[in-house]
């Protein structure tokens, strides 16, 4: 008769998850232990919660389907919330495993004890507890079918040690809950969609979730070549398809001021999949909602909607035989000379391989890159869509996961790539093909920018060392090769240009310190 860790891992893989990105303590040994039993599921060994999450989180954008993570405790927990912060903003589907104090053992008030449950709904949809091996089965099923439904999102289930080694006096085994499939919109909210994007004013279509890659984004570039809407999507998206070939979007702008630019005049807005837009922060003397005075709202779809059909229904109604304007392939000739954010972004653009995943974090930094890659061959990016720093390697780790035979770039800026480091050596350890970009510039250049933005006092020797990284400077070269990775420093275009070109070549991780000035 199994113990309930190998009913928790038999019912995950029954569920179809084939991957689980662990830092796991005593509390979950014998689900450690079970996985011997089960091939199917493969373990990943993170040496920091946010590894975990993040590269769960990367792994579910590019799969569309669930990993699961294996956590240790309400601390364990808490090391991985800012990047599922991350994934509840991207409506990933993925599943935690908690492992928690036996039931005995909670009443003492040990060192580790706290309120998992409380930390979990912070950034969890579905949150459970099982109290008894034989209702495991049940539980895992419900998890995995919570995480995979429309819109996709955060299951947590907490599992108590004595939970894991007791064996079960009931069933082993449950029927997999059908996954909730995407509601349809409305006759009237296409009809009402395309009316505003016929009325003769100047309008704009902003796209989000799955509008930003396949068939939806097809037919939302179809929408605005016949209607002359403005075709935009979220400035964070969870998985954008772009690249020579493939229709033209322009990424809302992340400062006010810019979006406030692109949306200027425009009296109809139709949102698909995405939220009407508002600003990061909010700002002296400024409105947080960018949408301009006079400007219609429509929702075509949103939430758990099907918005790829909503999408295609607009498109017959308003565009029927009209062709998508798509991206010509054109990429920037190699730079020579000084190594800027700039000249970098030209050298990446000239160099990206057809069917790369590319995850930016870039910060300040990335400014030029989507005007640089624009004619790349076809490639998806991944971005920060929760804000929280730290993202990018662990994402990077997901990604490369879930498709081995594509080519990862990393891109991120120094000071986020210190959130999570320790993704280098799950890297390293898995033989992953990344290659990270750190672009070393010394500075918290975007709260550089953020000082100015929110009109504080010019800065102070007091305040100046909060927003800079330059003392001690940061060797990103021994830190990748301490994890295991090998490293190249580059600082001018042509060193750049060289490395890159290893990496990218080359199977396995590989990082490039490139040394850039500060924007600004």
């Amino acid at each position: 008769m199994p113990n309930g860790a190998q009913i928790l891992i038999d019912g995950l893989v029954g569920a179809g998850v084939r991957v689980c990105f662990a830092n796991p303590g005593t509390s979950e040994m014998h689900f450690v232990a079970a996985l011997d039993d089960v091939p199917q599921l493969r373990p990943v060994l993170c040496l920091f919660e946010g590894v975990a999450t993040g590269a769960a989180d990367g792994y579910g954008r590019m799969t569309g389907h669930p990993a699961c993570t294996l956590l240790h405790l309400g601390p364990g927990l808490a090391g991985g919330l800012a990047n599922l912060h991350n994934a509840r903003r991207a409506a990933t589907p993925l599943v935690n495993v908690v492992g928690d104090h036996a039931l005995r053992h909670k009443r003492l008030d040990a060192p580790l004890e706290s309120d998992i449950e409380a930390l979990a709904r912070t950034v969890s949809g579905w949150t459970r507890r099982t109290y008894h091996a034989a209702e495991l089965a049940g539980d895992v099923a419900d998890a995995v079918a919570a995480a995979a439904g429309p819109p996709g999102g955060i299951a947590t289930l907490v599992v108590p040690a004595d939970v894991s080694w007791t064996r079960a006096d009931g069933p082993t085994a449950a029927a997999r809950p059908p996954v909730a499939r995407r509601g349809l919109v409305s006759v009237d909210a296409v009809t009402g969609a395309a009316d505003a994007l016929r009325s003769g004013g100047r309008t704009a279509l902003l796209l989000g979730g799955e509008a930003a890659r396949g068939a939806g984004l097809t037919s939302a570039a179809r929408v605005a070549a016949a209607t002359g809407a403005k075709l935009l999507c979220e400035t964070f998206p969870a998985r954008l398809e772009r690249g020579a070939g493939r229709p033209v979007v322009e990424r809302l702008a992340y400062l006010a001021s810019g979006a406030q630019r692109q949306l200027a005049g425009v009296r109809h807005l139709v949102l698909a999949g995405a939220a009407s837009p508002v600003s990061f922060f909010a700002y002296p003397g400024q409105d947080s909602a960018l949408v301009p005075e006079g400007c219609a709202v429509h929702t075509l779809a949103a939430g758990a909607e099907d918005v790829t059909a909503a999408l295609e229904g607009l498109a017959e109604v308003v565009s029927p035989g009209a062709s998508p304007v798509r991206a010509e392939a054109l990429r920037p000739a190699l730079p020579t000379g000084e190594l800027t954010a700039e000249s970098a972004a030209a050298v990446i653009g000239a160099l990206l391989p057809e069917g790369a995943v590319v995850v930016d974090e870039a910060n300040t930094s990335g400014i030029w890159l989507p005007g640089a890659t624009a004619g790349s061959p076809p490639h998806d990016v991944l971005t920060l869509t929760g804000g929280a720093m730290g993202q990018g390697l662990p994402l990077s780790v997901g990604a490369a996961v879930a498709c081995p035979g594509r080519p990862v770039l990393a891109l991120v800026g120094d000071g986020a790539s210190m959130y999570t480091p320790q993704a280098l050596w799950t890297q390293a350890r898995e033989s992953l093909d990344v290659t990270t970009v750190v672009f070393d510039n010394r500075s918290y250049a975007i709260l550089n920018l953020e000082l100015r933005a929110v009109g504080a006092a010019p800065r102070g020797p007091r305040a100046h060392p909060l927003l800079d990284l330059s003392g001690p400077s940061l060797d990103f070269v021994a830190l990748a090769r301490g994890m295991g990775v090998p490293a190249e420093r580059a600082a001018t275009a042509e060193e750049f240009g060289a490395a890159l070109k290893r990496g990218l070549s080359e199977p396995g991780p590989f990082v490039i310190d490139c040394v850039v000035p500060a924007l600004g």
